[in-house]
């Protein structure tokens, strides 16, 4: 009923930057929050950034100053760039986004895309 999905992962050497893509699809009638999420290997999944539908936004301690998030809320879109990224950065990086459907009504449902991975190496 509603896809998310993500683009622009890769791999790119240490101090490099990406920009991730998430594009919303289906019976969408309204989206809250949009977030990004990564999961290293062997390591549980963690919050990145999130943004709200009035572009409040938070980010992992981790990477502020060097990630920023942005909405494109026409398109139902959100993007994370990544800026001076580091090895440890690399992951399999996650969309989420709190939905309503027509179907739904006014209960948002999370969603989740299936990743796109982040490699940061020399």
């Amino acid at each position: 009923q509603v896809q998310l999905v993500e683009s622009g992962g890769g791999l790119v050497q240490p101090g490099g930057s990406l920009r991730l893509s998430c594009a919303a699809s289906g019976s969408i009638f309204g989206i809250s929050r949009m977030g990004w999420y990564r999961q290293a290997p062997g390591k549980q999944r963690e919050l990145v950034a999130a943004i709200t539908s009035s572009s409040s936004t938070n980010y992992a301690d981790s990477v502020k100053g060097r990630f920023a998030i942005s909405r494109d809320t026409a398109l139902n879109m959100a993007h994370l760039q990544m800026n001076s990224l580091k090895p440890e950065d690399t992951a399999v990086y996650y969309c989420n986004a709190d939905v309503r459907t027509i179907a739904t009504s006014n209960t948002y449902f999370g969603y989740w895309g299936r990743g796109t991975q982040v490699t940061v190496s020399s």
